[in-house]
């Protein structure tokens, strides 16, 4: 069965052409600016066809499973890390894989400058996994911008989802620059910490201990060894633990809903991630954030 949208667990913001047009007449606006934004975990049956095109530009940023797209006559795979930009009124088609449904984070945009984004477009472009890849905090962004938009469809929400854009855009194309802000000598650090780069550039995913041993190059057994012995925690346990620290800071630094940090986190169910989180932190995720926000110390269940 085929469909637009409806996923579970999926979130979709498209603005009003009222405020569309206001923004196409903005001193910030006419040059870049959001129409419609979104988030498809596990989009089983998404497909989408536009014979004439659209004239917004259309950025599929995939972060697990894959799918496909269309354009000119050309199919082309779009799989886990990565993402392409559909330029505006070109006729395409995309899809979500059958067997692996893909997780998607998407933008349509237009304005003067749009463009410039899109030169060379539509190609795929992969968003390498290393030490300073800093996916985790590409996806925040995404995030800053939702959360914004959510709140309201007035010009200053706006204004600050277009600055964002920008610097959530520059991340894609210019990778390098994006990645030096907290580059490491990946060369020079041992295979522990490496795996643990690579447990934060993958929060939103459910890693297996053999996906996290091939990353370092190493057999899972002798990798669990060796991550047991100088961190205390089996991987995955350890890996879970990120999770729920992260967690942590999305509750209370950023204020945002245990329905928004979930997918963040590669937690499918809210009420697992909440057993699981009471079962680290000794107290349920709204607890919690209660706790900190009343600026009191942590206290027992």
């Amino acid at each position: 069965m085929k469909r637009l949208d409806g996923f579970p667990g999926s979130r979709v913001i498209v603005l009003p052409n009222s405020v569309i047009k206001e923004l196409e007449h903005d001193t910030l606006g006419e040059d870049l600016h959001i129409t419609d934004i979104g988030y498809y975990p596990q989009a089983e049956g998404h497909e989408v066809h536009r014979q004439l095109g659209i004239n917004q530009y259309v950025l599929l940023y995939c972060v697990d499973g894959k799918g496909w797209f269309e354009v000119n006559g050309t199919r082309y795979e779009l799989e886990r890390n990565r993402f392409v930009i559909l330029p505006a009124f070109m006729p395409h088609s995309y899809g979500s894989s059958d067997e692996d449904p893909w997780t998607i984070y998407w933008i349509h945009f237009k304005g003067n400058k749009a463009h410039f984004f899109a030169e060379g477009q539509p190609k795929v472009t992969e968003i390498e996994v290393a030490a300073d890849s800093r996916i985790e905090d590409r996806l925040l962004l995404f995030e800053e911008i939702f959360g914004c938009m959510a709140m309201g469809y007035g010009l200053e929400n706006n204004h600050y989802a277009i600055t964002c854009l920008y610097h959530f855009l520059g991340s894609l194309i210019y990778p390098e620059n994006w990645r030096k802000v907290k580059r490491d000598n990946a060369a020079g650090i041992g295979v522990v910490e490496q795996a643990i780069h690579y447990m934060h550039d993958n929060l939103q995913r459910k890693l297996t201990l053999r996906e996290i041993a091939d990353y370092v190059h190493y057999s899972p057994s002798h990798f669990s060894n060796t991550f047991h012995k100088k961190t205390g925690f089996p991987p995955l346990d350890y890996f879970t633990r990120l999770k729920i620290q992260k967690a942590c800071e999305l509750l209370y630094l950023h204020k945002m809903k245990i329905n928004q940090i979930c997918p963040l986190l590669g937690f499918d169910d809210p009420l697992y991630f909440s057993r699981v989180f009471n079962k680290i932190m000794g107290m349920s995720p709204s607890k919690f954030k209660l706790v900190k926000q009343m600026n009191k110390p942590t206290i027992e269940e």
